[in-house]
C-alpha cells in the first residue's frame, strides 16, 4: 500500500498556531514530514493563506515545497456548484465546497479539515459523497486532523 494523497484545506496550516487544534496539527504535520501522508493542497489554499498571518504564511511556504498543488479546474468548479445547488452548503461559503471538489476531482481519497460547520460534519459528508457519486466520482473520507494521525507513531 502506497502512502496516501491527503487534501488539506487552509484551516490545517493555521491549526498549529491555535491553542485548540496545536498538538495534533503538529503532529500531522509531523506525520507528513515522515511519509505517512503525501500532502495535496491548492491555489485555492494559496488564495487564502495570502491572507494569514505571517507565522501560518512562512509554515505553508516551507511545506509547500513538497506538497502537491491542484489548479482550480472547470471540473471542480463544476461540481462545487452542484454542491451548492444540493443545499450542502450555501453560496456564500462555496469556497469550502470547492476545497472538497478539488479533492474529489483529483482523487484523493482523504480530506483533512478543522472546517465542522462546512467540510467536517457528519450530515455534510454524506451529501458530499452522494453528488460525487450522481457526477461519477468517488466518495471521499472526510475528518479532522485529530482523526487520521497515527498515535501508536512517535510523539513530537
Amino acid at each position: 500500500m502506497g502512502i496516501t494523497r491527503v487534501y488539506v484545506d487552509t484551516s490545517v496550516f493555521g491549526g498549529q498556531f491555535d491553542d485548540e487544534f496545536k498538538t495534533p496539527s503538529l503532529r500531522f504535520f509531523d506525520q507528513v514530514r515522515k511519509d505517512y501522508f503525501r500532502l495535496v493542497t491548492s491555489a485555492i489554499v494559496s488564495q487564502e493563506i495570502s491572507g494569514a498571518p505571517p507565522e501560518v504564511r512562512r509554515f505553508y511556504e516551507d511545506v509547500l515545497e513538497s506538497a502537491e498543488v491542484l489548479e482550480i479546474s472547470d471540473e471542480a468548479r463544476d461540481l462545487q456548484r452542484a454542491y451548492v445547488r444540493s443545499g450542502i452548503v450555501p453560496e456564500q461559503y462555496s469556497m469550502d465546497a470547492l476545497h472538497v471538489a478539488l479533492a474529489s476531482v483529483s482523487e484523493c481519497p482523504l480530506i483533512v479539515s478543522w472546517n465542522f460547520k462546512h467540510i467536517v460534519h457528519y450530515q455534510k459528508i454524506p451529501m458530499y459523497n452522494a453528488v460525487n457519486v450522481l457526477h461519477g466520482f468517488r466518495a471521499i473520507s472526510i475528518y479532522s486532523p485529530s482523526e487520521v494521525i497515527d498515535y501508536e507513531a512517535e510523539n513530537l
